[in-house]
């Protein structure tokens, strides 16, 4: 029936063991970096107490993300990815079990602690164009969008969840206890990839798994132009439109600078982006992958412009809600369209790219409203940011006829069982071969069998 909403979607889990291990493996990795997120955060302040030295820690993950990132994607076109995500993921264990030991040390510089958090990040960054790449290889191509829906319903429940559950543990035990639950999650993760079946790069020996990279890998993005548009669409809206950067002025100026409303604002946009995940059965069946991006998009821009005129509390935490199930939309869909035109040969790539852009839009989006709040005031800044963030994206809708004609492949047909063959007890069949003709059938067998006896 259409029009009918659909909740989850969980076709992906129930017919793929290899992509239910993945996801349990991903999901309790991202609890677990929630998790160790806040531990490295009170740690950091414990040793420093300075805002320079939790500032220092976005500095110690953002450039192994960006540099490491890139690198990962030519190194997932050259190897098969299973054992590109096994390494990188054995790397973070590592990095995990390196945490809880100088924990464990009472350890007292903080050098120590930002470069683990910078070799964990790294070993991320590595495998993370690899484990993109994943999904569109382990199931079906109708079922990519609702497998990528799953991932980020986890991650999106991992933001909400983790931070609680790291303060309550450092608060009953300390630190290291936090980074030895990352520590178990993370192995679990590294048990779910060990059992995945091997994905060498299209066009890889079939002994080594490995190729050399074809070349137009990087070129590719900006010659297809439904690669091109979803990943404009996803930058215009992360680097204008974003406003986490401007929640405590927000706060501050018409909320009189109340904790327990900005901790709302937070909790605003990650109750939206799970609602639309539970929801999301209704959006990863839509075959029309472009143009809900597009729109996905643009009402994320508009309802953060919406945010920035609210007045009331309770029409400012709707216009977030919003947002964040926009955002959820926009993500599923920008993730799948990728993955799902980007050659095989390419994916690794493409995947790097479209890592990038997701660490570096958001980073540089905040940056962007701080400078124009500071220069104007957090109203301008989210109202333009979220109207220009539209426009920019209708632009692209205009320019872009590919990207809104786009459609996923429709479901694989079910196969369709032959007609059952009833035997003319007069006469066989000639289509059917003498062997598997019954031997009632067959005239004297009866006799023959006899006179065997």
């Amino acid at each position: 029936m259409r029009g009918r909403v659909r909740f989850l979607d969980t076709r992906p889990l129930r017919g793929s063991r290899p992509f239910r291990d993945l996801w349990i493996g991903s999901s309790l990795s991202a609890l677990g970096g929630q998790i160790a997120t806040v531990a490295v955060l009170a740690q950091v302040w414990d040793l420093t107490g300075s805002p320079v030295g939790t500032g220092a820690i976005g500095l110690a993950t953002g450039l192994p993300m960006l540099v490491f990132g890139l690198l990962g994607g030519t190194l997932a076109d050259a190897v098969d990815r299973r054992t590109v995500v096994r390494a990188t993921t054995a790397g973070q264990l590592l990095a995990a079990a390196g945490l809880c030991a100088q924990a464990l040390a009472d350890n007292r510089n903080v050098l120590v602690l930002l470069a683990l958090v910078a070799i964990g990040a790294a070993c991320a960054a590595l495998g993370a164009p690899a484990r993109r790449t994943l999904p569109v290889r382990l199931l079906p191509a109708d079922q990519v969008a609702a497998g990528l829906a799953l991932s980020n319903l986890s991650f999106q429940a991992a933001m909400l969840t983790g931070p609680a559950v790291a303060g309550l543990i450092i608060a009953r035990w300390d630190f290291s206890a936090a980074y030895a639950v990352q520590g178990v999650a993370v192995a679990v993760s590294l048990l779910a990839v060990v059992r995945l079946p091997a994905m060498p790069p299209a066009g890889a020996d079939a002994t080594s798994g490995r190729r050399r990279p074809a070349r137009g890998g990087w070129r590719i993005v900006l010659r297809r132009p439904t690669l091109w548009g979803s990943l404009a669409t996803d930058l215009a809206a992360t680097l204008l439109a974003m406003p986490v950067a401007l929640f405590p002025l927000v706060n501050e100026v018409r909320f009189d600078g109340d904790p327990q409303t900005l901790g709302l604002f937070l909790s605003a946009v990650a109750v939206g982006g799970i609602t639309a995940g539970l929801l999301s059965g209704t959006v990863t069946r839509w075959r029309r992958g472009g143009l809900v991006q597009l729109a996905a998009a643009s009402v994320w821009g508009l309802a953060l412009a919406g945010f920035g005129l609210a007045g009331p509390l309770w029409l400012a935490l709707g216009c977030l809600a919003v947002a964040g199930a926009a955002d959820t939309v926009s993500v599923v869909t920008r993730s799948a369209l990728v993955q799902m035109e980007a050659p095989d040969k390419y994916r690794g790539r493409v995947s790097s790219v479209e890592h990038v852009i997701g660490v570096a839009g958001p980073e540089l989006g905040n940056f962007r409203a701080g400078l124009v709040a500071s220069a104007t005031s957090a109203p301008f800044a989210l109202v333009t940011g979220g109207l220009g963030a539209a426009l920019v994206i209708a632009a692209v809708a205009a320019a872009n006829s590919p990207l809104r004609a786009y459609r996923t492949p429709p479901p694989a047909p079910d196969p369709i069982a032959p007609d059952p063959i009833v035997a003319d007890p007069t006469a066989a069949d000639p289509a059917v071969p003498d062997s598997t003709v019954p031997d009632s059938t067959v005239p004297g067998a009866a006799d023959a069998a006899t006179t065997k006896a």
